[in-house]
């Protein structure tokens, strides 16, 4: 007989919330900012930076590029650049922000039953996590200290797909991996759900047409035991989880 589920983890940047797209454009402008402080002549655009660092946070995106491009970067410098990046990025998501199409049914009918606890998971900066719920109106369905950040709630920041916040969260939750199930729409997302033991429902409604396909690949590959392409879909997938 399969455990019992409990716990419902939740990533948030474009799986509760459309906030990819918004959050590149900004990353995209501080990127090629340091790029010219380098003397280095490539630049990216906020998709451009989306293929590549989908899943991970700033900081994350920061130390790929840094390996990637072989410059240096002082800790106080990567600090200042990750609290500019925090602030363009909010501004932007308080003014455009909106929810993926069919989850607030879905969180609403989560709530209405009660059966489980609800939590976010994320690898982006509390502030933005919080702002990003604030804004669509969210925050109702997940109270504050069961909101987690890979970059502000642990002790050494990090991103997925390292698991580290997926554990502290079961630990703070006081749950264990075979009572929770995440809901991840990246492949890092996913391998930081996988890594921690947590079964895992993939997302693939935020991409468009024509990358929908290989991302049901991705995270197929990345350890989701079922993909979802609308919410609409959730229960469903749930499930057969559920029933193992």
């Amino acid at each position: 007989m399969a455990p019992k589920i409990t716990t419902l983890l939740f990533d948030c940047d474009n799986t509760l919330v459309l906030s990819e797209s918004l959050a590149f454009e900004a990353c995209a402008e501080l990127a090629n900012e340091i790029l010219a402080s380098r003397d280095i002549p490539d630049r990216y655009t906020g998709p451009q930076l989306l293929s590549d660092f989908v899943g991970q946070n700033f900081r994350g995106m920061m130390v790929s590029l840094k390996a990637k491009y072989k410059y240096e970067m002082s800790d106080a410098e990567l600090e200042t650049y990750v609290t500019r990046e925090e602030d363009a990025v909010i501004a932007k998501l308080k003014a455009k922000l909106q929810p993926c199409e069919g989850v607030d049914r879905e969180l609403e009918k989560l709530e209405q039953h009660g059966k489980y606890h609800l939590a976010v998971v994320s690898s982006s900066a509390l502030r933005r996590v919080q702002a990003s719920i604030d804004k669509v109106g969210q925050d109702k369905y997940f109270a504050g200290e069961h909101v987690f950040s890979a970059a502000t709630s642990l002790e050494k920041p990090t991103s997925k797909p390292d698991p580290a916040i997926y554990l502290h969260a079961m630990k703070v939750l006081g749950k264990t991996p075979e009572e929770c199930v995440a809901v991840e729409d990246s492949k890092s997302g996913a391998t930081a759900a996988f890594r921690a033991n947590i079964k895992t429902i993939g997302y693939t409604g935020s991409y468009e047409k024509e990358e929908e396909e290989k991302m049901r690949q991705v995270l197929t590959d990345a350890g989701c035991v079922v993909v979802m392409k609308d919410w609409s879909e959730f229960e469903g997938c749930l499930d057969k989880i559920e029933s193992g």
